[in-house]
């Protein structure tokens, strides 16, 4: 699906951008009717890039479902830090599984509303890649390969960040985490590991596949508005940095995820059935060296002396990334 992007100017005032569009066109999260389904009182890092995608993609849900959502959450950083008892910062139905069942909880949970006629009611199920990627992957392929109707919301942060910092599925090459070490000639985690859950889902042939950034929230909110008007399995993958585990700035959440979009580490993309229908193009492509510098995670491939080799690797998935899905603005 073809869209404008929108683009912002600087006024000279402390007005918010969001304010000057017309109101059809302003996020959801600019407006007073927000359900806030994620609640201010958490205990989530300062610069928590899942706090972040969570609000903002959930908020967006209940909107377009008309408030008529319920949430499954896998056990992890989410959960812990919005839940622990007996507070809760949800403000939604929502309900607490194992590290490794959310798609099948969330399954059953549809299948229930199917056999009480409340077909209104749509069913999510969350967690971050520890739960999506690794431990929780047969469950997810399961879900997909039953077209159960539930639309499934990764937030990927690259690594298991509640239990202390250890490598994912989704940790990305070179980086350091607690069981991927910098240390005698190991350059962090290792280079072919890993899983690509957005391309493993599109081979499911599920009707609705899609990645989003924090860095971009009209893009994040548009699929998830997309996704919930579509029935089946959905899969919405979702970067959200992590200032503990990658050591970055609080401050610079939505650079580091900006970069790692303009950088082309992290393609935005829809599909549709198994075939990419869309992909978000870079406005300036930035050499990855910029993503990577402002991570701790990475400060090994910075030397003395420099891993050229190390960056030119990462950098050559970067361009296989936009030569792929075709992300230079023409």
């Amino acid at each position: 699906m073809a869209t404008e992007r929108i683009k912002f100017y600087q006024t000279g005032t402390f007005t918010a951008g969001n304010r000057l569009l017309d109101e059809a066109t302003r996020t959801v999260q600019s407006r007073m009717d927000r359900t806030n389904s994620l609640n201010s009182g958490h205990r989530a890092c300062q610069g928590c890039g899942e706090a972040l995608g969570a609000r903002y993609a959930l908020d967006a849900a209940m909107r377009a479902s008309r408030n008529q959502l319920i949430a499954v959450n896998a056990t992890g950083c989410l959960e812990v830090f919005s839940s622990p008892y007996p507070e809760s910062s949800w403000q939604i139905p929502w309900m607490h599984s194992l590290f490794g069942n959310a798609p099948a909880v969330a399954s059953g949970v549809a299948a229930a509303l199917r056999a009480k006629g409340r077909d209104e009611v749509t069913v999510i199920a969350q967690g971050g890649d520890g739960a999506t990627v690794d431990i929780g992957f047969g469950c997810l392929s399961g879900m997909f390969e039953r077209n159960d109707d539930v639309l499934y919301l990764c937030y990927d942060n690259e690594a298991y960040m509640n239990t202390g910092i250890q490598r994912s599925g989704s940790t990305p090459p070179f980086a350091r985490t607690n069981t991927t070490q910098a240390v005698a000639g190991h350059p962090g985690n290792p280079v072919g590991t890993g899983k690509n859950v957005p391309r493993i889902a599109m081979a499911h042939g599920i009707p609705y596949v899609a990645t989003a950034s924090v860095a971009d929230l009209h893009d994040l909110e548009r699929k998830v508005t997309a996704a919930i008007g579509v029935q089946g399995a959905r899969y919405l993958h979702i970067h959200v940095p992590c200032p503990l585990g990658w050591g970055s700035d609080p401050a610079h959440t939505m650079k580091v995820a900006r970069l790692a979009v303009e950088s082309g580490l992290f393609p935005l993309f829809e599909a549709e059935c198994g075939t990419v229908i869309h992909a978000t193009p870079i406005r300036r492509k930035v050499p990855v060296e910029r993503y990577l510098e402002l991570q701790t995670r990475f400060k090994h491939l910075f030397g003395p002396p420099s891993d050229t080799d190390a960056i030119a690797a990462i950098q050559a998935i970067a361009d296989a990334n936009i030569a792929t899905y075709g992300l230079l603005m023409r």
